[in-house]
């Protein structure tokens, strides 16, 4: 069976996205949120994730000007909340929020979404990133973002910390005895004492297990650092490829690095981004990918470019080929335009009219010709679902529920109804045992 997650910004929907004509306006309120929950519910999506970033970007010219003017990049509300809300309408449907390790305590996050999980009852889930602008470090006292193997040992650490924290109580370590007046055993509840590089946390927690376990964990990493992390540690990595090759690549990779670290590769979800553009058939959905294309300038589309690679593109000839970046943000994006543009001889201000419109996963034509792609990924072995993200909101994600999920339903390839309670039990994972943090960790 596919699985299927939803990707929304709790801001302007990317650079073009709020410029649709069918797009709503309302992204500061709490009612164009319950309406997206409540269609991807009706859609028996497994869930739905909020990225985040804690920096108005500043990576093309070294100006926020061209993220305030094109939308590329900002506003962002804070995901925690918005989760929250949509958890609130909702009863099935999972909910995770993007929250860096880079900026945050173990102790606050681990109490954060032990919270949400039990108050959805077991639907959380966090989406671990280290960050990857300069912008970012420079809101917290930071001069750079740090480098990539020092981003990865904290986020190795926080996890430790933060999982160690999750089993701080154990399953029946509350009682509740109305009778005798005890409340909780103190003999299942256990100070972790960590005293490591980074982080000291004494512990214990002071919320109890979640129902999940551990909320279940969503990872991006497409570096070397960021797929041996995510082997270890995510339950959910979500990715983006250019080409079925790269995917059925990166697939195998990733599920053979979690074998070797000893974990059931069929416990790792691989889902990656997927752009849908829904017409009557073929011509008619690129027809609407050509009018959606047509709203976005050159200077948005390398502004959301230079905001995920965290490096100036004004340095560079505008009408010449992307020279080779050594160090770039999000290296999976990175990887995409690389492949994209070598193959279509592209130019930096070329890249960036595509870049800013750009439908990753090949997901143009009629609901069935993309109900056939979806099929030809996950059983080409390149992906266990996707992640799809909206042109335009609601109305993309109206249109997929509406065409496609009835499409793969028919095919006998989608769920028809939730087969459980809490996201774990959604995606076919296993409620993690208390300890199993000694298993992940490097």
């Amino acid at each position: 069976m596919i699985h299927l997650g939803a990707f929304l910004n709790a801001g302007a929907q990317g650079t073009a996205g709020w410029r649709h004509p069918d797009a709503a306006p309302g992204f500061l309120t709490a009612a164009h949120y319950v309406r997206i929950a409540q269609v991807l519910e009706q859609g028996l999506f497994d869930f739905a994730f909020v990225p985040d970033a804690l920096a108005v970007p500043r990576s093309l010219g070294g100006s926020f000007d061209p993220a305030v003017k094109w939308g590329s990049g900002t506003p962002r509300l804070d995901p925690v909340p918005v989760i929250s809300l949509m958890a609130a309408v909702t009863t099935r449907l999972g909910v995770a929020a993007t929250v860096s390790t880079g900026y945050h305590e173990p102790y606050n996050v681990a109490r954060q979404f032990a919270t949400i999980d039990h108050l959805t009852g077991g639907r959380s889930g966090w989406n671990v990133v280290t960050s990857f602008q300069d912008a970012e470090a420079q809101n917290f006292g930071r001069p750079k973002l740090p480098p990539r193997p020092e981003r990865y040992a904290r986020a190795e650490e926080f996890l430790e910390v933060t999982t160690r924290l999750w089993d701080s109580w154990a399953d029946d370590a509350i009682v509740a005895d109305k009778v005798s007046g005890v409340f909780g055993r103190p003999e299942a509840v256990t100070a972790i004492d960590h005293d490591g590089e980074r982080f000291r946390v004494q512990g214990p927690l002071s919320v109890p297990r979640p129902p999940q376990g551990y909320p279940v964990i969503i990872q991006a990493g497409a570096s070397e650092s960021g797929r041996d992390f995510a082997a270890r540690w995510a339950d959910v990595i979500f990715c983006s490829h250019e080409s079925l090759a790269s995917a059925i690549a990166f697939y195998i990779d990733v599920k053979s690095r979690a074998a070797a670290h000893g974990r059931d590769p069929d416990q790792l979800k691989i889902l990656p981004a997927a752009t849908p553009v829904i017409g009557r058939d073929v011509h008619d959905a690129l027809a609407r990918h050509e009018a959606f294309a047509d709203l976005v300038s050159v200077e948005a589309g390398l502004s959301r470019l230079a905001y995920h690679v965290n490096v100036d593109l004004t340095a560079f000839d505008p009408d010449g080929p992307l020279p080779p970046l050594e160090e770039v943000g999000v290296e999976g994006h990175y990887r995409e335009v690389v492949e994209f543009a070598e193959r279509e001889r592209l130019t930096v201000a070329q890249i960036g009219r595509w870049y800013g419109a750009r439908t990753e996963g090949s997901l143009i034509g009629s609901a069935s010709d993309i109900a056939d792609t979806i099929e030809q990924w996950v059983d080409a072995g390149a992906a266990d679902g996707f992640v799809i993200q909206a042109t335009h909101v609601p109305a993309a994600f109206e249109d997929f529920v509406a065409t496609v999920v009835p499409e793969l339903q028919r095919r006998g390839r989608f769920r028809t109804a939730y087969e459980g309670d809490t996201l774990r039990e959604n995606l076919g994972l296993k409620r993690p045992g208390q300890g199993e943090w000694k298993a992940r960790r490097a």
